[in-house]
Order: C-alpha cells, then sequence, then structure tokens
C-alpha cells in the first residue's frame, strides 16, 4: 500500500501534471469572462435587432419547447475560446520558433585553454605513434 501512495505522488507532483492542473483552473477562469463576454455585451447588442437575445430564440413541437437560442449562444462562445486558444498556441509557437533559430544560429562556442591543450597532446601522441 506505501509503494502506491508514492506512486501517486511522484505521478502527482511531476511537471506536466501540475502544469495540467494551472491550466485548467485558469481555462475555466477563462470560460466565466467569455461566458461574461458573450451574455453581457454580444448578446445584448443582437437582442437589438431581435428582442431577447439569442435567449429568447425557440420554437415548439408538441409539448417540447427548442431554445436554441442558448445552443447559438454556446456555439459563438466556443468559437470565441477556440479562437483565443488559436491565437495563444499561435504566438507560442511563433516564439518556440524564433528561440529555436536562435539557437541554431548562434556558433559553437570556441574550444577551452583545457580542450586546446588536450587537443596538441593528442595530436603529439599521435605523431610519436606513427613514427615507431
Amino acid at each position: 500500500m506505501k509503494k502506491f501512495f508514492a506512486d501517486f505522488k511522484a505521478f502527482i507532483m511531476r511537471g506536466n501534471i501540475v502544469d495540467m492542473a494551472v491550466g485548467v483552473i485558469i481555462g475555466g477562469a477563462f470560460s466565466g469572462l467569455v461566458t461574461s463576454l458573450l451574455e453581457n455585451i454580444i448578446s445584448p447588442i443582437i437582442g437589438c435587432f431581435n428582442v431577447g437575445g439569442f435567449e429568447g430564440l425557440s420554437f415548439r413541437i408538441w409539448k417540447a419547447n427548442l431554445t436554441y437560442g442558448a445552443f447559438i449562444s454556446d456555439v459563438v462562445n466556443f468559437v470565441i475560446m477556440a479562437f483565443v486558444v488559436f491565437v495563444i498556441m499561435k504566438g507560442f509557437m511563433m516564439m518556440m520558433n524564433a528561440v529555436k533559430k536562435k539557437e541554431e544560429a548562434a556558433p559553437p562556442p570556441p574550444p577551452s585553454k583545457e580542450e586546446e591543450l588536450l587537443t596538441e597532446i593528442r595530436d603529439l601522441l599521435k605523431a610519436q605513434s606513427e613514427e615507431k
């Protein structure tokens, strides 16, 4: 049982799990922000053209009331979040490419004095072994 909890602790403490947890928390907060944008800004603007905004859009089939306005609201919410995630990932990838290009463009550092001395010793030993 101790091994089980030790494995669980190692699993939880790995960096990518913690990063994922932070991402989920920030994503939840961002979701609330986008929902607020939709309900408080976008829906009232659309409400100027349609009384009640998205939420008022519905129709009735027998006893079922189909509120397709709520679905449209969720689709707009998804599109906004997907766009923001796309922009963030695009910026992240541009930054990673810039760092990678910078690393590739940097010339290798010159050999240290120690390395130069060892190279000279190697060459001298090689020359001595060829003379024999």
